[in-house]
């Protein structure tokens, strides 16, 4: 990719020996690779490495729920919740 230096070009040569998956996408929308190439670009960082960075990014929702199982049980009421919510969204 233009504007990369020999800095990344050695970081991507040793990535080729880590023992990581290689995940091939179909029927990616073109307005989608539109945006990841552009994103890339202001990055700095191929479109391969950007979409990895996205996709680490976005997965890491996946362990909220262990997460949250791990949190006392403070017994607030639904209810109350919504209304401190709604009240506060009131004062903006």
């Amino acid at each position: 990719m233009p504007g990369n230096n020999d800095g990344d070009d050695a970081a991507s040569g040793l990535l080729a020996f880590c023992d990581m998956a290689t995940l091939y996408l179909r029927n990616v929308p073109d307005d989608v690779v539109r945006r990841l190439k552009l994103l890339a670009a202001r990055e700095r960082l191929s479109v391969s490495a950007m979409a990895v960075r996205e996709l680490d990014e976005s997965t890491r929702r996946a362990d909220n729920a262990s997460l949250l199982e791990g949190l006392p049980d403070l017994e607030v009421p639904i209810d109350a919740v919504l209304e401190a919510l709604h009240a506060g969204r009131a004062e903006r």
